[in-house]
């Protein structure tokens, strides 16, 4: 099997080439290296993957790279909330226009399933939880947007055309090869960041408020299993399907702790309904979040986090 992984660099994308090579396919890496890390990618040789630095609004340059691939999972993208304010135009033109781009290149390439990295951001602050796919679309930011345009316009193709997507909302996702650094760290990427600077982990607002996290294991798994199956057309969340607190969190990874001031667009709960999921892909998480963070912390000790 042959497949291409959009932002195979990333923290995400190069834990799935590692899975697609375990599983025996050859790997072509789409990435312009705004946020991954060719690092992420060093232990594999240039028999197995493939890296291509090259950037998807480049319509003109990608359809030579999509001879003969099978799969598609599309990551690359931008991701954050902040600097999607600050840069609407560029996170439309990448997270959208580069969307259809790819879209475009894989449809001509005749592939057998293009799974698309979409985000648990469209539903905003859910009225509804544990929140499910058909939760009301309640985009907070350009980013949250962008990412949304992206998968309507791809469902859209699947039903019209019978292109053979599949969408993943991905909650949470966390850890080996999290970003510590830059606008693209979550809470834990904050957290983990604080703790090996040995700083004291800064909490917005109270600390009750939840999320969903998902180790990256899981969620690469999941992304396998949707390529696989014969699903065209739907759309899945992808979580844990339970609730942990941020000060929970915060005593898993364990020091000294601040309180800040919370932000008025943050959600207070977040929890994916992952029955859909389960059931059609059956697939369910395997890795607690106190184990996921045990592995995450040995890690930190062992210098394997940049």
């Amino acid at each position: 099997m042959k497949s291409i992984v959009t932002g195979g660099a990333g923290f995400i994308g190069s834990n799935l080439v590692d899975r697609l090579v375990q599983l025996g396919h050859k790997v072509i890496v789409l990435d312009n290296f705004s946020t991954g890390k060719k690092s992420n990618l060093h232990h594999h040789n240039k028999k197995n993957v493939k890296i291509i630095r090259i950037d998807i609004k480049k319509k003109a340059k990608l359809n030579k790279y999509f001879k003969g691939v099978n799969y598609v999972f599309h990551l690359a993208g931008l991701a954050s909330l902040v600097e999607s304010l600050k840069y609407p135009n560029k996170y439309f033109e990448t997270n959208v226009l580069g969307t259809l781009n790819i879209i475009d290149a894989a449809k001509k390439a005749k592939i057998k399933k293009f799974v698309y990295a979409a985000s648990a951001s469209c539903y905003g602050i859910p009225k509804k939880f544990p929140t499910g796919e058909n939760a009301i679309i309640n985009t907070m930011h350009p980013y949250a947007t962008t990412k949304w345009q992206a998968e309507v316009l791809i469902m859209q193709l699947a039903k019209l055309y019978k292109f053979p997507a599949i969408s993943l909302r991905l909650f949470n996702a966390y850890g080996p090869r999290q970003s510590l650094t830059g606008a693209y760290k979550s809470v834990f990427g904050i957290f983990l960041s604080q703790k090996k600077a040995k700083k004291p982990l800064t909490i917005v607002g109270d600390g009750n408020q939840t999320r969903d996290f998902i180790h990256v294991t899981d969620l690469v798994n999941v992304l396998v299993k949707a390529a696989l199956s014969k699903k065209i057309g739907d759309i899945y969340n992808v979580g844990s399907g339970k609730e942990t607190k941020v000060n929970t969190l915060a005593k898993l990874i364990g020091g000294k702790k601040i309180y800040i001031s919370k932000r008025s667009s943050e959600t207070n709960r977040s929890l994916a309904d992952i029955k859909k999921i389960k059931r059609d892909l059956s697939w369910k998480p395997l890795i607690s979040i106190r184990d996921g963070v045990k592995v995450m912390l040995k890690d930190i000790e062992d210098c394997k986090v940049a």
